[in-house]
């Protein structure tokens, strides 16, 4: 697969139920997949994204220009998203969606290093204007914090077997490659994690790409922000690709949608009782059908969640 395909991309536009003349927050442009569907309906309102990959930005842009010219492009971690807005003017938002998956092209190009299928440099880093990469994490992380990022990031029950096999063999010589990480990983692993389905470097792969580009931490912060530019009615719309993210929108969803009682609340009228901001739109996470999961292997991880701010619009 060469292009990005957007997942649950129906699913992810109903959700966020566009009118035109709002405004719409992208946080993760891709190659424009999302951003430009929602152009389309949008000829009276208005469009940003936010990449940190420069060539995706690229791309994106001539694609979204040949729909409209109301759309910027902002090349920042989309955690930064609330200051970038206030940069731009805009104080809330109709609308904010998020496809949490690295995208396709960064998976299929050999020479970003995110893949444990092609040989190539040590990297993974979505924005190559940072110093971390995946041979820094590799070659200089100590025996327990490369534990500690498999275990929590990569939920790898062979961290510690992997990560001493790793110290071993950097002692003579530095891992440089993708390859040469993936088969020491298979390698380190007993019989057992080796017979199970899909390879067994993927979990750690997934650790280091977290770590390289801080991507739970900017999630959080992400989420946070949401009731800060939220417009009432607005809503959300975010996917996620592993239980980690999964959970960390899960939760914060849960926050802003459920009021968490208390003993003493049978006493007190209804006017004083507190009121959660947000309804939740997906009681379930919306997940990808048989026929999409076949046209795309990628979807199959996939969990869509939407929240919608209480209130009218003004």
């Amino acid at each position: 697969m060469n292009g990005h395909v957007s997942v649950l991309l129906p699913e992810s536009l109903a959700l966020l139920n566009i009118h035109d003349g709002g405004t719409y927050v992208d946080l993760t442009l891709g190659r424009g997949g999302t951003s430009s569907e929602i152009l389309k309906k949008i000829p009276n309102g208005r469009l940003v994204c936010f990449d940190l990959d420069e060539e995706a930005i690229e791309k994106s842009t001539s694609r979204l220009k040949a729909i409209g010219s109301n759309f910027t492009i902002v090349h920042s971690n989309f955690s930064n998203y609330p200051e970038e807005l206030k940069k731009l003017g805009i104080s809330q938002v109709d609308g904010l969606t998020a496809d949490l998956g690295v995208s396709s092209p960064q998976f299929d190009e050999a020479d970003r290093g995110f893949s444990y299928k092609e040989e190539a440099p040590l990297d993974m880093r979505m924005d190559v204007r940072q110093t971390l990469s995946a041979y820094d994490v590799v070659n200089t992380y100590s025996l327990h914090d490369l534990t500690r990022i498999f275990r929590e990031y990569g939920e790898d029950k062979d961290a510690y077997a992997v990560s001493k096999a790793i110290i071993k063999k950097r002692e003579s010589s530095p891992i440089k490659t993708t390859t040469e990480l993936a088969e020491l990983i298979k390698e380190s692993k007993p019989i057992s994690s080796r017979l199970k389905k899909g390879h067994p470097a993927k979990q750690i792969f997934q650790a280091i790409r977290i770590e390289v580009n801080g991507e739970l931490d900017n999630l959080k912060k992400a989420l946070d922000a949401i009731p800060s530019v939220i417009a009432p009615k607005g809503r959300v719309a975010i996917i996620s690709f592993h239980s980690l993210e999964d959970r960390l929108v899960k939760d914060k969803f849960k926050e802003l949608t459920v009021v968490e009682g208390n003993r003493h609340e049978m006493y007190d009228l209804p006017s004083e009782l507190e009121e959660a901001p947000f309804i939740n739109l997906t009681k379930k996470p919306i997940e990808a059908g048989l026929e999409e999961v076949e046209n795309n292997h990628r979807s199959a991880s996939a969990k869509l969640r939407g929240i919608e701010r209480k209130g009218e619009n003004p």
